[in-house]
């Protein structure tokens, strides 16, 4: 066994026993936490280039499988019929299929399709495929459709998270996205959009979430109406942390989501009410040091903020 499949056996290992003991502790949102961490992992290494894969192709239709049996029951912690869905002694299964992987030969013990693989570029691959913006520009127009057909199963629904529990002095931010604008809104495919908590430096200080894929266009507006709960009390944010946007669709010539464009809001936005803010150009700066506006149009995202207190 290579030094650098020993290393990732061993992180995904830890990772895999603090989501089953948080679940079995019952602390659903920790669990939730890790098991989407986890699955990001394995679905990103499931998608990785043979020569930059430590694993085989069969080892990483495995690892693939094991992603999407997580998110399964990541979507049964937040489901109210969760003793329908994947359940806890299920995950506990995969726990030595993931330990022995090198040398893992007998059948997967759930009929489980991996999610079918889309590549999902890096910001600094994103940049040099800016001229494929223009090809599309007539591909779509005026008579497109005013719902977005899923291209991926559950693709859809979308990974957000429930609330946290309540905490006395404590402030919980709700954010609503309502709609954004932007010129070619008819033709984006499957839009949604990716909303991440960052600190200074773009460490993640809260999971990642994605909306469901907007399902309304009107005019220059895609619609999602949907609400974000951030996992985090607003008094526990470190200073100079903020909260992105980033706007994604699906590119079918390349067969690849692409992000489009992105915004932020930073702690002192933070108020109950409407908000517009502003849309930038890609690749997503975390560290809001070069930004570049989209458009010298009235164009934004549209947000509603609500405050909980105890």
């Amino acid at each position: 066994m290579s030094e650098a499949a020993r290393s990732h056996l061993q992180r995904w290992g830890a990772s895999f026993r603090k989501g089953t003991d948080f679940d079995s502790w019952g602390q659903l949102v920790e669990a939730i936490d890790e098991y989407q961490i986890l699955a990001r992992h394995l679905q990103k290494e499931a998608q990785a280039q043979p020569n930059n894969s430590e694993f085989t192709e069969d080892q990483k239709k495995i690892l693939a499988k094991i992603a999407t049996c997580l998110e399964l029951r990541s979507a049964a912690l937040q489901s109210t019929q969760s003793q329908e869905g994947f359940k806890l002694e299920d995950v506990k299964k995969l726990e030595p299929i993931l330990k022995n992987i090198l040398t893992y030969n007998k059948e997967f013990p759930f009929d489980i399709q991996p999610v079918p693989p889309r590549k999902i570029l890096a910001p600094g691959e994103e940049e040099d495929l800016e001229f494929e913006e223009d090809d599309e520009e007539g591909g779509a127009g005026a008579g497109s459709p005013d719902t977005f057909p899923a291209r991926v199963p559950g693709a859809n629904e979308g990974t957000l998270l429930p609330r946290l529990p309540s905490e006395p002095g404590m402030t919980l931010l709700t954010i609503k996205i309502e709609k954004i604008g932007l010129k070619d809104a008819g033709q984006c495919i499957d839009p949604y959009i990716t909303v991440s908590v960052k600190d200074l430096n773009g460490i993640d200080l809260t999971p990642v979430q994605d909306t469901p894929v907007a399902s309304r266009k009107e005019d220059t507006y895609i619609h999602f109406n949907v609400d974000i709960e951030i996992q985090k009390h607003v008094e526990k944010l470190t200073k100079g942390a903020a909260i992105f946007f980033e706007f994604k669709h699906y590119k079918p010539k390349k067969r690849f989501t692409s992000t489009k464009c992105f915004a932020f809001m930073e702690m002192d936005e933070i108020k109950s009410g409407p908000v517009v803010i502003e849309l930038y150009k890609k690749p997503t700066d975390f560290k809001r040091k070069k930004l570049q506006l989209l458009t010298k149009k009235p164009l934004y995202l549209h947000l509603h903020q609500t405050l909980h207190k105890e």
